[in-house]
Formats: structure tokens, sequence, C-alpha cells
């Protein structure tokens, strides 16, 4: 298996750069006609594995299953097990980041040898870049990616990601970061910048990709993220603008499949 950075490029390269997400929100789920239990949530992303085995990279949000305890792990356990035996790289959205200790314990749980490990795993940086390191060692011991949040779109993060730290914004310093360790490995490591940011951070020497959730129904618009990654690799996400249009598998499907055609051009 190679590393997480050259499986991603030759995913994007035969299935597009879009990055489906599976969110299973109670209102999704009602809206489904499933109920907001283990049995609704197993069925839902049964659906949206069939419907996106075909796709580069899909991204569960773990929160929604963290929801139901030990039920909710065990459904996405083997979500992550089916997207894989479809040949799709999973990109765990556990935003995680802690100190010390715990923190490698979160590394050895999403970037390690566990059943919830998966290829790729979102971590937050703000208790200092540094304190991420032991995802970023334990990650690259096992071929697996971390996309590192660095400029959101949610207005509470301005205050902070803006800030300026030095000459730099604290995103840029993330950014920045990033590109340092990236050295050291395949590519394999990335930054989330959202879909509605206005003034994202310069990502010319990432070395890496860039995870851009919000595209669809936050605001973020296909035809315009084309100037955000000056050349680098974009894997716009997308949730709640595809995951509507189910319950039908050949419904969601097709939502998905027109919103890899208006992000084609970024592959």
């Amino acid at each position: 298996m190679g590393g997480f950075g050259e499986r991603l490029t030759a995913a994007v390269a035969a299935r597009g750069p879009l990055c489906p997400g599976i969110d299973p929100h109670p209102e999704l789920l009602r809206a489904w006609g499933l109920d907001a239990d283990p049995d609704g949530l197993r069925r839902f992303c049964d659906t949206c594995v069939t419907a996106f085995a075909d796709f580069a990279i899909v991204k569960p949000q773990v929160a929604f299953f963290e929801a139901y305890g030990a039920a909710g792990f065990t459904v996405l356990e083997d979500t992550m097990a089916a997207l894989r035996d479809a040949g799709v790289l999973v990109l765990a959205d556990a935003k995680r980041g802690d100190i010390g200790s715990t923190m490698a314990a979160y590394a050895a749980a999403w970037a390690g040898d566990s059943p919830l490990a998966a290829d790729a795993v979102t971590a937050s940086p703000y208790l200092g870049f540094g304190s991420l390191q032991p995802l970023l060692d334990t990650a690259t011991a096992n071929g697996r990616g971390v996309f590192v949040l660095a400029a959101t779109s949610n207005p509470e993060g301005a205050g902070v990601q803006r800030a300026m730290a030095g000459d730099r914004t604290v995103a840029q310093s993330i950014v920045d970061a990033v590109a340092e360790a990236n050295r050291a490995a395949d590519g394999a490591f990335g930054v989330v910048v959202g879909a509605t940011v206005t003034e994202p951070p310069d990502l010319s020497s990432l070395g890496g990709p860039v995870l851009v959730p919000g595209v669809g129904a936050q605001g973020g618009r296909p035809e315009a993220l084309g100037g955000l990654g000056g050349g680098k690799q974009l894997l716009p996400a997308v949730s709640r603008e595809v995951l509507r249009a189910g319950p039908g598998v050949d419904e969601l499907r097709a939502a998905a499949e027109r919103m890899r055609d208006a992000v084609a051009y970024l592959a």
C-alpha cells in the first residue's frame, strides 16, 4: 500500500476530486423516512455507500455516529469497511486535537491499527500545531493522511484564524507548518479551507491537498474554486446539497455525479 498522497492522487485522477459526505443528521434521517436510531443510521449509510461507490474519497462525519454510542461506532466501522471494499478512500471527519498521551491515543484510534482507522482524518491545531505531532507521526508510519483545519467558514473562527501571529495570520501559520511537515512526507498532509472563506491563506507552498467544505448548501460555488489552490489538489466536499436528493440510491448518485461534473476541472 502506497502512502496516502500517492493513493489520493491516483484516485482523483481516476474518479474525480469531489468528496461526498456521509452526514446522517437526525433531520435527514427523518426526511428519508428513517428513524433516528441505529437501524435508521445503518440504512442511511448503506444507501450512501452504494451511491458513492465510484467516487475517489468519501467523508463520514464522525459526530453523527458518536451520538448513538457503541451502536453508532459499529455502523461507522462497517461503513468505512464497505467504502474501502468498493475502492473508495475514507476521510474520517473527526476533528481531533489534544495534547500529549491523549493526542497519541486519538492518533492510534484514527490513524493507527484500529477498527476506526481511516485513510485520512481531520484534525484541529488550535492547541498549538506541535500538539498534532503524535498524529502526524502515526499517520506517516501507517501510510495515512491528515487534514488540518486552517481557515474555516464559520464566523466564530475568524477571530482566531485571522488574528496576526507576527507578520502572518494564524491560519497562514498553520498552512506553513503543514507545508514544513510535508517536506518529510509524500504530500500526505493537507489543510481545510472553507469554500466561503473570503480571504484564504496562501497555499502555494503547501505540498499537499486542500479539503474545501461548504460547497453547495453552505454557499460555496463550484465554479469559484479554481483560484483557491494555486495548482494544488483541491477536494471540494459536499454533503447536504447531495444528501437531500435521497433516499433513492439512483437519485443520490445522480446528484453526486452532477456535482462531480461541476468540479471536474479541478482534477
